[in-house]
């Protein structure tokens, strides 16, 4: 994959969170939750996403070849790779960040806060 690539699945992710992010506030006040409220749980939310992708990432390139290893030697038939998971991760954590966004830009534009 190239940089075009690992951009596009950033980008594409991030739009994703972005739009979550953005609709997510207005639907949390509409539960009940105060403007402030919402636009924090959210954010909290994303922010959940964005540490999990950053945290699973760097595990899938510390521990990649030995699960690789380890599936090998047991005979483990697994399509499970370090890039694949790497990849994975990114998106999770691009989507994240996209929510974090999202919900930031609700909470300044449509409430004025």
């Amino acid at each position: 994959m190239g940089w075009r690539g690992r951009a596009r699945l950033v980008a594409v992710s991030l739009a994703a969170g972005l739009v979550v992010g953005t609709a997510g506030v207005p639907l949390a006040v509409a539960l009940g939750l105060s403007q402030r409220g919402a636009a924090g749980t959210v954010f909290a939310l994303g922010t959940l996403a964005f540490g999990f992708g950053l945290v699973g990432w760097s595990g899938s390139i510390i521990l990649g070849d030995a699960v690789e290893i380890r599936d090998s030697l047991l005979g483990k038939n697994s399509d499970w790779t370090e890039s694949k998971s790497r990849r994975a991760m990114v998106r999770v954590g691009g989507f994240g960040f996209g929510v974090m966004l999202g919900s930031s830009v609700a909470e300044v534009v449509v409430y004025g806060v």
